[in-house]
């Protein structure tokens, strides 16, 4: 059979103000084209359909659209969880209308499998569809099939608890799956994108909690496209739009896959086009700069954070200038160059020795931090040369 694993469309969101439902709209239909196009048999969606637990009447409407043309009247199968954005009641309310056509949508953490027939290759696909699960869902589902131990224990090792319970149904002439939405030690984020899960790495999820024998692991949460290093195969498909400028330059993709029962999971990306880039322009030589990129069509569709550097104030004419010259400026922050300076030298006064230290440590090693150990080697060594050198040695 055929997979594709897509999630975190976050539809009715918006960038500083500006409305993305033209992009996420231009997404549905080039994802619809995927679908045909690599004759896809099953859709995974892994949560974070909306951005907000109450979302526009647009976004929603997008939505039910959109999985209806992926459906295909049930020539294929979707499937949906809940992520951490997500109403988990009011995203699955459709799904006794959605199920006539082919569509799962979960809401909530259940303590069944779900068992998925396609009709074209024969196969049946076990997935365990785990939405986000909360500390309260996880413990509301725990506390009907768990020992007391399991109930008490970590948050990964109870997330660990319901996968086995439901993989002892993964069977090997099956195609086995897991979809969740949570946070996979070893992922990595982007900064003002996703709405933080894991608190002090409370919520954080090892990856020997969803190595139980699937032979691919669908994730949301994280925007970044990524593979996760495990025993089993575990992949963040990312988001299909740049939601935030920590984005910048980030390829967009979704994952596509085949598999037959006891097949080694192979997955490819295919990029998409359909959203606007996220850039960062730095224009050291002033305004002039900035027209002049203007001029020359760079970063022609692109929403644009801008820094300019400038001697003088910038009048509001000036920035007025800028936006009407291009609609994309999302941010314009003038530079100058001498508060910059005076700030920097009012922060490093106001460093200890072990920050001067540990800032000099991490620019030697790439951003590394240094052990404690090395931190208080250090410090001794500093404060032995500082009582020599009151002693005139």
């Amino acid at each position: 059979m055929r997979i594709l694993h897509t999630g975190d469309w976050h539809f009715g969101r918006s960038l500083e103000g500006r409305s993305r439902l033209e992009e996420q709209t231009a997404f549905v239909d080039e994802l619809v084209r995927i679908v045909k196009e690599e004759a896809i048999d099953l859709v995974l969606i892994a949560g974070d359909i909306y951005d907000s637990v109450n979302p526009p009447a647009a976004a929603e409407q997008l939505f039910y659209e959109g999985i209806a043309r992926l459906a295909e009247g049930g020539k294929r199968h979707v499937a949906i969880i809940s992520g951490n954005h997500d109403h988990p009641d009011r995203l699955a309310a459709s799904g006794p209308l959605a199920a006539k056509q082919g569509i799962t949508i979960i809401g909530l953490p259940v303590p069944d499998i779900q068992s998925i027939g396609i009709a074209r290759t024969g196969e049946m696909a076990r997935l365990i569809a785990l939405p986000y699960p909360s500390e309260s869902r996880l413990k509301e589902l725990l506390s009907d099939v768990a020992e007391e131990e399991v109930l008490r224990s970590k948050y990964s090792e109870r997330v660990g608890a319901l996968i086995r319970k439901q993989a002892q149904f993964f069977q090997p002439d099956t195609v086995n799956l897991i979809m969740s939405h949570l946070y996979v030690l070893g992922g990595q984020e982007s900064t003002e994108s996703e709405r933080p899960i894991q608190v002090g790495g409370a919520y954080t999820v090892d990856t020997n909690a969803l190595t139980a024998g699937a032979q691919y692991v669908a994730l949301g949460h994280l925007h970044r496209p990524q593979n996760v290093k495990a025993a089993s195969p575990i992949r963040y498909c990312g988001s299909p739009l740049a939601y935030s400028f920590s984005e910048a330059g980030q390829a967009k993709s979704v994952t596509v896959l085949d598999l037959a029962p006891g097949q080694s999971a192979e997955p490819k990306e295919i990029f998409l086009t359909s959203g606007r880039p996220l850039v960062s322009w730095k224009a050291k030589e002033g305004i002039g700069q900035v027209h002049q990129w203007l001029e020359e069509g760079r970063d022609a569709t692109a929403w644009i954070d801008l820094e300019v550097t400038m001697t003088a104030a910038m009048s509001i004419e000036q920035i007025q200038a800028l936006r009407k010259a291009y609609e994309g400026f999302i941010h314009i922050r003038p530079i100058y160059p001498e508060v910059e300076a005076a700030r920097a030298a009012v922060a490093k006064a106001d460093l200890s020795m072990e920050e001067h230290f540990t800032r000099f440590y991490a620019r030697q090693t790439g951003g590394a931090q240094p052990e404690p150990e090395l931190v208080r080697l250090f410090l001794e060594l500093v404060q032995e040369k500082e009582m020599a050198d009151s002693l005139g040695e």
